[in-house]
């Protein structure tokens, strides 16, 4: 049976990770004891629910030496379990507004203990469960449904097998995505930004296309780049790695990574299964 691990610190979007999960059919358990995990798997495989998979969240609330234990408790799931951890974060900041806008108390919070510092003392007590996350996402940048749309496409949509990829491109004067495998700059490119007449245009707007296809770096720089991932991403997934999200950088994330991550996109889904596309600064 599947087994869906989802962790991150609080505001971060993990009862929205589970509520789809439990909309597509997995048994979900919020804030489960880690030290249950091995126990609850071994009935679920004896009574044979018929469900889809397990989701439980794990987050700051348990035990802190079970927390410390996590690698050797998941040591003794069953054998025939299929376990995919997902850890969510966001930025300080992002965090801050959240809990700002709801106005609910952070499960570190008391006399001694703001806001503030109980964030940044979750990522001491969850390390251990980020160290061993399949895959990383960031949710400074994504709405609610954006969330549920890339849980049920990366995790509930993709084969065990597979290996789920998502391009996505930004702007780095945003900052780097915090959840990239691979990151690759393409600011060195021409900019059509420069030209009054494109600027008001996006890579997905055919005068960029043009614009872009017609270089010979930008060419030369598409070229290397796909040479890489065909040459190093069958080794990822030879080395079990299962998700992988390259990211696409320039200036402002609207003209040269969005052509750039579209390209390689429309190269990709043709090669791999589960392949997805996210433009951050096009889609706040």
């Amino acid at each position: 049976m599947k087994l869906v691990i989802i962790s991150g610190r609080s505001g971060s979007g993990k009862s929205t990770a589970l509520n789809v999960l439990e909309d597509l059919g997995f048994y979900c358990i919020d804030n489960l004891p880690v030290m249950l995990l091995p126990t609850l798997m071994q009935q679920a495989n004896q009574q044979g629910t018929g469900l889809v998979g397990m989701a439980v969240s794990i987050d700051a609330r348990n035990i802190r030496s079970e927390l410390g234990n996590f690698a050797d408790i998941v040591s003794q799931l069953p054998n025939d379990c299929i376990l995919e951890i997902i850890y969510l974060d966001a930025h300080v900041d992002t965090l801050l507004t959240r809990f700002s806008a709801t106005r609910r108390k952070h499960p570190l919070t008391d006399a001694d203990v703001p806001l503030f510092e109980a964030i940044n003392k979750e990522v001491e007590l969850l390390h251990h469960i980020a160290d061993m996350a399949d895959l990383t996402i960031d949710t400074t940048h994504l709405s609610m449904h954006q969330l549920r749309t890339m849980i049920k496409n990366r995790v509930v949509d993709k084969d065990s097998n597979e290996m789920s990829i998502l391009f996505e491109s930004f702007g780095f004067k945003h900052g780097i995505p915090k959840d990239s495998d691979l990151v690759f700059d393409v600011r060195c490119l021409p900019n059509p930004y420069w030209d009054p007449q494109l600027r008001h245009f996006t890579g997905q707007d055919q005068a960029i296309i043009d614009f872009l296809s017609d270089e010979s770096s930008v060419n030369e720089m598409y070229s290397d780049i796909d040479d890489y991932l065909q040459k190093w991403l069958p080794e990822f997934q030879n080395n079990n790695r299962t998700y992988m999200t390259i990211s696409i950088g320039c200036t402002g994330g609207q003209h040269r990574s969005v052509y750039m991550t579209e390209r390689l996109y429309q190269a990709y889904e043709k090669r791999y299964q589960n392949v997805q596309l996210r433009h951050r600064e096009l889609n706040p």
